[in-house]
């Protein structure tokens, strides 16, 4: 430290790098706390907006597309940008990025709890989604600049608890505040959390990588565009037809989307070094997260709307109803991460996926006149342990299919990945089983449960894709990336067993 004080009156380290703070210290409670928070609110988000999207729909009207862009706005800027944020905060300060990624989301939520029309909400989101992009990297990179090596794990552990309460309390939060306020206040809650946020990080080190690359500008541009003209096409055109706009945008998404690795080939710095594509463990993992997350993101978005405009739920009723899950993955992922140190990943990587769509399917029967024991809460558990299954080796297989170089992209791509795949899912499932604009306000009728059965099939298909593509058994490396991490980041999967000879 700087201000002369002792190691031990700061809980810096005397065996790790100078200024490494110990958790139990003043310093490391401030990081977890801001870390936390900060990520907190993003999580929040991801999983609060959902139970609002009937309300919003009823309030500024517009339709499903509407609420497939509510979604897909958020999840398009913040899977584009996720790997620029990081290297942005690699280069410029972990805590510099992040606040201002805070800053730029926090702006975004209250314009878009006083959004007067389906435009201007539309467009908060794709500014909060770029918000995003540059908050959530940083909060598992300041951890690892600034915790002692000691306690690193055990701090990874509380962040992702901690965390995970958050993701776990948005749809019983977000039910709550559209059943007694307004779907408007969804969105404002997250200013009075940003401002506790940047309060707890006035006192938190800066931070950045000691050798940071150069800025991938191209790619990030390509990436962006080719995301977004691809999108607009697959919503806009099942709802309004093959117009000139949707055309061109479609054909100028796919030329950004194709010229996206020449971008890569040519920057010194890429955003997503193209070497990494030639492990076929990688590439594997990553279809089978582009498998299991497209199930959850659009079954979700889906459930959500059954249960309110078909069952008859109120928003705070549909906010519970999908607990059981977010519980079942907080409690057995941790043990999933243990048993994967064991056997290896394969074995739950295929299962998981497997179990995970029988839970899909099970959501099928979550029709009108279906009681929630019978026809929402097999599904809901059956999905849960899949997912906790899944994820948790998931994560620790990609750490380990890629050299020591290349962890922070691989993981950083995972991520956006799972971002990417929610975000294909709500724009593509619905017109692919029939569902049309009504599904906003009214019945989805029987394009529901063909939905379920669509997302159940794709989510299956990430087991045999994990069987053939993973390793028997999956080393996973003893140490924590400064760069970008996967959301699902099990602490379990940071300080494996010794490796037996």
């Amino acid at each position: 430290m700087t201000d002369g004080r002792s190691d031990a009156e700061t809980g810096a380290s005397t065996g790790d790098r100078p200024g490494r703070a110990r958790l139990a210290s003043p310093a490391g409670r401030r990081v977890l706390t801001a870390t936390v928070l900060g990520s907190g609110v993003a999580f929040l988000d991801g999983s609060v907006v959902n139970v609002a999207l009937p309300a919003i729909g009823r309030g500024l009207g517009g339709g499903l597309t509407v609420l497939q862009w509510v979604l897909d706005g958020y999840l398009l800027t913040l899977s584009a940008l996720l790997l620029f944020g990081g290297a942005l905060g690699d280069r410029h300060g972990h805590r510099r990025v992040f606040t201002a990624g805070l800053v730029l989301f926090t702006a975004a939520s209250l314009a878009c709890g006083l959004a007067p029309g389906p435009a201007a909400l539309i467009a908060a989101r794709l500014v909060q989604g770029a918000g995003g992009a540059l908050l959530v990297p940083g909060s598992l990179a300041m951890i690892d600049a600034i915790i002692d090596e000691r306690d690193r794990g055990a701090a990874v552990g509380r962040w992702a608890a901690l965390s995970g309460v958050a993701a776990a309390l948005g749809p019983f939060a977000g039910g709550w505040l559209v059943d007694v306020a307004s779907w408007r206040w969804v969105f404002l809650v997250n200013v009075p959390l940003a401002a506790l946020t940047l309060a707890a990080l006035r006192r938190v080190p800066e931070t950045r990588s000691a050798r940071p690359g150069r800025l991938d500008y191209a790619g990030a541009a390509t990436v962006t565009a080719g995301l977004g003209g691809t999108v607009y096409a697959l919503i806009e055109i099942p709802a309004h037809g093959w117009t000139a706009p949707a055309v061109v945008l479609a054909v100028a998404g796919v030329a950004a989307l194709a010229a996206f690795p020449f971008a890569e080939r040519r920057s010194r710095d890429p955003l997503l070094p193209l070497g990494m594509l030639r492990s076929r463990q990688f590439v594997g993992v990553n279809l089978t997260t582009l498998a299991v997350y497209s199930a959850l993101g659009g079954a979700l978005f889906l459930l959500t709307l059954q249960l309110q405009n078909s069952l008859g739920y109120s928003a705070l009723r549909a906010g519970t109803a999908t607990l059981p899950m977010t519980v079942i993955m907080m409690v057995l992922s941790g043990r999933a991460g243990a048993l994967a140190q064991r056997t290896g990943a394969r074995p739950l990587m295929t299962a998981g996926p497997l179990v995970a769509g029988a839970g899909v399917a099970l959501l099928a029967l979550a029709r009108p006149g279906a009681s929630y024991l019978t026809g929402v809460l097999p599904g809901v558990v059956v999905f849960g342990l899949g997912m906790a299954a899944t994820v948790a080796p998931l994560t620790a297989t990609v750490l380990a299919s890629v050299d020591e170089d290349h962890v922070g992209a691989a993981s950083g791509t995972n991520n956006a990945v799972s971002r990417l795949a929610s975000l294909l899912a709500v724009a593509v499932l619905p017109s692919a089983a029939g569902i049309g604009a009504h599904g906003a306000a009214g019945p989805l009728g029987a394009g529901y449960s063909r939905a379920m059965l669509i997302a159940a099939a794709v989510c299956a298909l990430g087991g045999p894709v994990a069987f053939l593509t993973v390793r028997r058994s999956v080393r996973v490396h003893r140490h924590m990336p400064a760069g970008l991490h996967h959301s699902c980041q099990d602490p379990g999967t940071r300080e494996p067993a010794p490796e037996r000879t």
